[in-house]
């Protein structure tokens, strides 16, 4: 209940409004937010990496205005020559959702965020690095699907995400399992109904082991988003099991979310890629994360009575 509520708080404009206004706002945002400008997210990307990797999330989605959709596409292009002209490109690659580049324009929407996808993907290239198109809700995969199969024709290392949570993933997982292909899992941040999605936590981390196991047996380049200590455990056993070693596969986790344990799988030599969001349109990126856990409620709730 309370995480279906967060999640439509998420699309509300009136609550938009509070959240915005609250004065302890920003403060709390801060520990999931690398800033609201690309000089406060390269001084995070610059920390991050001496020990970790990242991918980098200019926030913002489901736009409706073209003009803001080529804005958003000018950030990328100026994030990724910045990554290259820093040195930090190595080390940094992009994540970038369709919804923000134009995908629901009411005119030509899937053309226009598949040309303007093929130009951040263009700007990685020329900087090293590559692109990871985000999922959305489910009624973005088979368009997001499309546009990845696309782009994938003159940039065969654009990754892909997928959610445990859909019913359809296993099938996609076997899809995606080839030579090449980047995938990274995670159990879906959505409301979603029934009819497409396990609702029930244990029947979600089951999916989650079943299209693990997938992909670690398959052909690709697996990447485990996960911040749960039983499916980090199980993604070593299954990785083992299918013969990879460290440089195989990776784990990734948020930006503010369970640090210690990020430094502590690094330092065992594992792959370990932070997503970092950044940029002023942070609303529906925070809300997800607040419905995610329950303790990120608690944690809000007592800024808001700490600062009174």
């Amino acid at each position: 209940m309370l995480r279906t509520a967060l999640l439509a708080a998420g699309r509300s404009r009136a609550c938009r409004a509070v959240v915005e206004r609250a004065p302890v706002t920003r403060e709390v945002v801060a520990r999931y937010v690398a800033g609201s400008t690309l000089e406060e997210a390269l001084g995070a990307v610059a920390a991050l990496t001496t020990d970790r990797e990242v991918t980098l999330d200019h926030l913002g989605e489901d736009v409706t205005d073209a003009a803001q959709a080529r804005a958003t596409v000018d950030a990328y292009t100026r994030l990724l020559a910045e990554l290259a002209r820093t040195g930090l490109a190595a080390r940094a690659e992009v994540s970038v959702k369709l919804s923000a580049v134009g995908r629901l324009l009411p005119r030509d929407g899937d053309k226009i965020a598949l040309d303007n996808a093929r130009r951040i993907c263009a700007a990685a290239a020329e900087a090293g690095t590559t692109v990871t198109l985000d999922m959305e809700d489910h009624t973005a995969v088979d368009a997001t699907l499309g546009v990845l199969a696309a782009l994938r024709a003159d940039f065969p290392d654009t990754g892909a995400v997928l959610q445990s949570y859909l019913r359809r993933t296993e099938a996609d997982c076997r899809d995606l399992s080839g030579a090449g292909s980047r995938v990274r899992l995670c159990k879906g941040a959505y409301d979603e109904p029934e009819s497409v999605a396990y609702r029930d936590r244990a029947e979600v981390d089951r999916s989650y082991v079943r299209c693990l196991r997938i992909l670690m047996r398959g052909a690709g380049y697996p990447m485990v988003a996960s911040h749960d200590p039983r499916l980090i455990a199980i993604a070593g056993r299954l990785a083992e099991d299918a013969g990879r070693g460290p440089a195989d596969y990776e784990h990734q986790m948020l930006y503010g979310v369970r640090d210690r344990e990020q430094r502590r799988l690094a330092a065992e030599g594992r792959r370990m890629r932070v997503y970092v969001p950044y940029g002023d349109e942070w609303y529906g990126y925070f809300m997800r994360r607040l419905a995610e856990r329950p303790a990120n409620v608690a944690f809000f709730a007592r800024s808001l009575v700490s600062r009174g």
